[in-house]
């Protein structure tokens, strides 16, 4: 059975089938990999049943081939950033095209396009408020095409999770 790909680090291939067989086992790699990227191939090999050999084949090609990603998640708090919102665009014009612009935006760390009240949801990160309103001000509107910008600043972020499993 292919697999549709549940992230690309590019984010080029978001959609689109993957050649690689996501079966019961590279399933359970994902799981216990979603819970704690930084369990061994010794201990995934143990807790799955294969060979460590085995386990970091197959989690090489998960990774090549686009199913995941390991990366190390930060607070962005600790890190300087102390204003991050969420933007909601309302656009005009060719969305995917919009949509790699505003991506290729340092600060923006989240970009979908989607249904609804908006036609973009962007994720910004800033050091401080007027880091957001130069950003905002300079970057974000000014793109041709953006018609309206509403700018929705995180208070405090309740739940983050990345452990939604595979199906």
């Amino acid at each position: 059975m292919s697999a549709i790909a549940s992230t690309d680090p590019g984010g080029k291939n978001r959609g689109v089938t993957a050649d690689l067989a996501l079966d019961e086992i590279n399933k359970q790699i994902i799981e216990h990999l979603q819970r704690d990227g930084r369990m061994s191939y010794a201990t995934l090999a143990k807790t799955i049943g294969l060979s460590e050999a085995a386990v970091r084949q197959r989690v090489q090609r998960l990774l090549d081939g686009g199913l995941m990603q390991i990366v190390a998640v930060t607070d962005p708090l600790t890190l300087g950033f102390a204003r991050q919102a969420m933007v909601g665009l309302k656009v005009n014009g060719d969305l995917r095209a919009i949509a790699d612009e505003i991506a290729a935006i340092p600060e923006v760390d989240y970009v979908v396009i989607c249904a609804g009240g908006f036609d973009l949801l962007v994720e910004l990160v800033c050091t401080d408020d007027e880091h957001l309103l130069d950003l905002l001000n300079e970057k974000v509107r000014t793109i041709k095409g953006v018609a309206v910008c509403e700018t929705f600043m995180y208070l405090k972020l309740a739940k983050q999770t990345y452990a939604w499993g595979t199906r």
